[in-house]
């Protein structure tokens, strides 16, 4: 089906006319060979004149022509409206060509089905506020109200006419809108009372504090300042000092306060005196004599602490598993020492001989005690008080090893310890419940042990002396009935 580009139109079975002049679907679109000037017309088909006054109307075709349905060209966008064109003759003294009628005026004419245009909602218009805009005439009613840009608006809050474009821009601020604080007091107000709302009378504004300057909601000041730590405070002593800020209190109280009350510095010695800051100068002077006696039994005290703590660390430090192995370092210097001294005796570390045991210890003549003085090395062995001996059974009576041990190396050589071991003697009195007296730095009391353990000069035969350090292993031996 084919449609005029200015109206759409068909003959009565359906079928699409053309002009037999100029083979166009429209009257109103000519075909550009023919032409009609004051009813002179071209032969399409030789292009000579045609004398209007010589053609006369086919009543027939007039007939058919004017039985033509028509449309709107914006049908296919939904436009329903259709007409004839007979119902759109008008008189021939009103056409202006006498009682002929051409066919070529009609799309012209007022009464032509350009008219159904100037209501045609699907047809496209320019605005009418001249904003360069072109829409349709059914969407141009919501244009005019609310998107032209040359429309005229009112303010609802101020009143003030503007053109649409500037009212986009008003919006918002506007000093009349009634508006909410920023801050969400819940307060509400023009726009123009906000900035002053703001500044001077919304309890959620902020302010920073007199004294620390930190920001802080106004509504919450108050309760700040009975924390600050800038606020000035009075001196509690009245010493009349002006305001001090809180956090410097303790100094002054400390240091410049001259009515403070101090505790004498001898405090920790035991003085209980105190007075106030002015005072203090002339007890110090009254009571040196106090204070220095206080002073020594500090000491006197603090010494005996210290030695508590000296022995409580020794016996963390002591082994328990029944088994010692006791570096003897700087060898030469000391045997030299030895010898130089009669009866030198070294001692080593205590052990004790299980957890909850016996606590023993070794001692060593490097040059040698008894029949082996300056030719042998002595060992010995002796039971020290230890912290178990109440729950113990009396005399000791485990059968003890010593070893010098061969420091050679296992890969070249097997090493070659040189071992004693001995039963103790239940009468000797070395091995009965030690003494309360007895310590490790008794020398008026010997150990039970070996006075020939080695030569001095067997000592030299393998690395029993290695970097210039012997290694003395003593062991005990405790029935399995007794660790458990």
């Amino acid at each position: 089906q084919r449609h005029c580009p200015g109206m759409g139109w068909q003959g009565p079975d359906g079928t699409s006319w053309l002009c037999q002049w100029c083979h166009s679907p429209s009257l109103s679109d000519p075909d550009p060979s023919v032409s009609c000037s004051e009813g002179v017309f071209k032969c399409p088909e030789d292009q000579l004149p045609l004398d209007y006054a010589k053609i006369y109307p086919d009543p027939e075709l007039e007939a058919q022509v004017l039985s033509l349905a028509i449309r709107c060209i914006h049908s296919e966008e939904g436009c329903r409206w259709s007409g004839l064109i007979k119902h759109l003759q008008v008189r021939s003294d009103r056409m202006g060509w006498g009682s002929r009628f051409c066919p070529m005026a009609l799309p012209h004419h007022p009464c032509a089905p350009q008219a159904h245009l100037s209501t045609c909602g699907f047809n496209v218009i320019p605005c009418p506020n001249r904003c360069s805009t072109k829409l349709s005439r059914r969407d141009l009613p919501e244009h005019v109200q609310h998107g032209c840009p040359k429309r005229r608006v009112k303010c609802e809050f101020c009143a003030t006419d503007f053109t649409g474009e500037a009212f986009e821009g008003h919006q918002g601020t506007c000093p009349q809108e009634s508006v909410y604080c920023e801050n969400k007091c819940g307060a509400r107000m023009m726009r123009r009372l906000l900035s002053q709302h703001a500044l001077a009378e919304c309890p959620k504004r902020t302010q920073p504090c007199t004294y620390c300057a930190k920001e802080f909601v106004f509504d919450t000041i108050q309760n700040h300042q009975y924390q600050c730590p800038r606020y000035p405070v009075p001196c509690p002593n009245q010493c009349g000092t002006p305001s001090i800020p809180r956090e410097d209190m303790p100094t002054h109280l400390k240091e410049s306060c001259n009515t403070a009350m101090l505790l004498c510095p001898f405090k920790e010695a035991g003085c209980k005196h105190r007075c106030p800051k002015l005072a203090m100068g002339r007890h110090l002077e009254e009571s040196t004599k106090a204070h220095l006696g206080m002073v020594c039994a500090l000491v006197s005290r603090q010494r005996q602490e210290i030695l508590e703590l000296r022995r409580d660390v020794e016996e963390l430090s002591v082994s328990s598993d029944g088994t010692l192995i006791w570096k003897i370092a700087d060898y030469a210097r000391k045997l030299q020492e030895a010898k130089a001294r009669s009866n030198y005796e070294f001692f080593s570390p205590p052990f004790y001989t299980h957890k909850y045991g016996y606590k023993l210890q070794v001692s060593a003549f490097l040059n040698g005690n008894g029949s082996g003085e300056s030719s042998h090395l002595s060992v010995y062995i002796r039971v020290l008080p230890g912290e178990y001996d109440n729950l113990l059974e009396w005399p000791f009576s485990y059968r003890v090893t010593f070893s010098l041990l061969d420091q050679s190396d296992p890969s070249l050589s097997k090493p070659q310890h040189i071992t004693e071991t001995f039963h103790p003697d239940p009468n000797w009195k070395n091995f009965q419940r030690p003494g309360a007296s007895r310590s490790s730095l008794d020398e008026s009391t010997l150990g039970f042990g070996y006075p020939k353990f080695i030569s001095h000069e067997d000592i030299k035969k393998r690395n029993y002396v290695r970097d210039n350090a012997i290694f003395i292993k003593a062991s005990v031996e405790i029935p399995q009935k007794i660790l458990a």
